[in-house]
């Protein structure tokens, strides 16, 4: 008897002990609400990047530009919504059947492998924590993603994405990457462009048009599938099946820089100009 109530007590403290450190390593809710009217400056990943440069001797650039949700083409909000999210409308930050399958599928291997989370747990990600996978961090996400639903709009959250995460070594945001590898400002984009950007999300910096354009060929293609199987496409030939995922999330990235480290921005990206726009079943962008 004597044991088992050892055992029970030991067991109520490192559940104690464990939920104190999940807690410890969240962001303040004040920092998320905050975020309805303010833009971040350095994210999570960005630090994280710039840890990783420092100690492989490199000197890592950051190159962002902010640009409204407004000011981003319709084809690359429709692209990055068909490949990453698309119940995004549906759901409050967590989307549990693909966070079901996900889970079974990194049982059968054995490890965190697969996807399986939506634009709102990747913006969480991206701002407060890390790419490394741990139950501890899916366990934050979560939690922030729901505050991030409860405080800000459906567009607010695509905007903040759409110009928070990473598209290459240093580089951020849908206006810097459209000008990268397109040479023309998020607006401009046309939907293929969308799609071949939308395709390096998963890992911009093994999917890329630089590094590994096979490979960034067919995950392109991807995205145009899911892109016309949802309605955002009228392409004929593209078959009844998606092309296979060229990637796992967050795969293990290359020890060095892929590519020359972009030139530095000079400043973090200035507050928001007043409140983010409504959130709407579809966002609306500038002609293309």
């Amino acid at each position: 008897m004597k044991l088992l109530r050892r055992s029970f007590l030991v067991g109520v403290a490192a559940a104690l002990l464990l939920g104190a450190y999940v807690v410890l390593g969240m962001p303040a809710r004040g920092a998320v609400r905050a975020l309805a009217h303010a833009n971040p400056g350095t994210t999570g990943v960005m630090r994280q990047r710039e840890e990783e440069a420092r100690a492989a001797g490199r000197t890592l650039g950051k190159v962002q530009r902010w640009t409204a949700l407004s000011h981003i083409s319709r084809h690359l909000v429709r692209a990055v919504l068909a490949s990453e999210d698309q119940k995004f409308f549906g759901h409050q930050g967590v989307d549990w059947d693909a966070l079901e399958k996900s889970m079974q599928e990194d049982r059968k291997r054995g490890s965190f492998a697969r996807g399986g989370s939506t634009i709102t747990q990747q913006l969480a990600k991206n701002l407060f924590f890390t790419t490394h996978k741990t139950p501890v961090r899916k366990v934050r996400e979560l939690v922030v993603a729901r505050w991030l639903e409860d405080d800000l709009s459906k567009a607010r959250i695509l905007e903040l994405y759409l110009n928070v995460i990473e598209w290459g070594d240093g580089l951020y945001g849908a206006e810097a990457a459209a000008e990268r590898y397109y040479g023309k400002p998020a607006a401009a984009l046309d939907a293929d462009e969308a799609a071949g950007l939308a395709a390096m999300i998963p890992n911009p910096r093994r999917i890329n048009p630089r590094t590994d354009p096979a490979r960034f060929a067919r995950a392109q293609r991807r995205v145009v599938w899911l892109m016309a199987h949802a309605g955002y496409l009228s392409r004929s030939g593209l078959g009844a099946e998606p092309p296979p995922e060229p990637v796992d999330e967050d795969e293990d990235e290359p020890a060095s820089a892929p590519e020359p480290a972009p030139v530095a921005s000079p400043s973090p990206p200035p507050p928001a100009g007043g409140p983010p726009p409504p959130a709407a079943p579809e966002p609306t962008a500038s002609p293309v």
